[in-house]
């Protein structure tokens, strides 16, 4: 059985995270999605739980992905939950950069235990991110292009609520 982790912060989970979860799910048995806070960034939008519960709504049909919350390394939690990889989406060039660093690290500090499979969002998705999405929603602009309906209501919720 091949099994995968895909972190990310997920905040808020995009169309384009969205495009990889799919893309990921029809490539391996297993895709272990986990929501993780970026040290670098700001709490934000939603909790860790909150978005972990939003994406398990958004695939309780699928079988093979199982979402989870951890506040360890990306590369500590592959080797806790036994994946063979880490899979990264692209979007463009400058990703790449940052991709290529990044997998030279987790290679290192697993031991080479633990590779990182690229994955390129398809067209449509390869401009969005989740600062932009919520960047837009702030500008009180439509964000349904490059949301799931269940994670715009959430967004709009948030935002009552404040």
């Amino acid at each position: 059985m091949t099994k995968v982790l895909y972190p990310g912060s997920f905040n808020p989970i995009t169309k384009g995270h969205m495009n990889i979860i799919d893309q990921a799910s029809e490539l391996f048995d297993e895709v272990v999605i986990a929501v993780l806070q970026n040290t670098l960034k700001k709490v934000g939008l939603f909790t860790l739980e909150e978005r972990a519960e939003m994406i398990k709504e958004l695939y309780k049909e699928k079988k093979n992905i199982r979402v989870i919350v951890s506040t360890d390394a990306a590369v500590d939690v592959a080797l806790s939950h036994n994946c063979k990889a880490i899979v990264r989406g692209l979007r463009s060039l400058s990703d790449y950069d940052f991709e290529v660093q990044l997998q030279q690290m987790n290679k290192e500090i697993s031991d080479n235990q633990i590779n990182t499979i690229c994955l390129f969002a398809d067209k449509e998705y390869q401009f969005i991110s989740s600062s932009m999405v919520k960047e837009i929603h702030n500008l009180g602009k439509d964000i349904s292009k490059y949301v799931a309906p269940l994670v715009q209501e959430r967004i709009e919720s948030k935002k009552e609520h404040v």
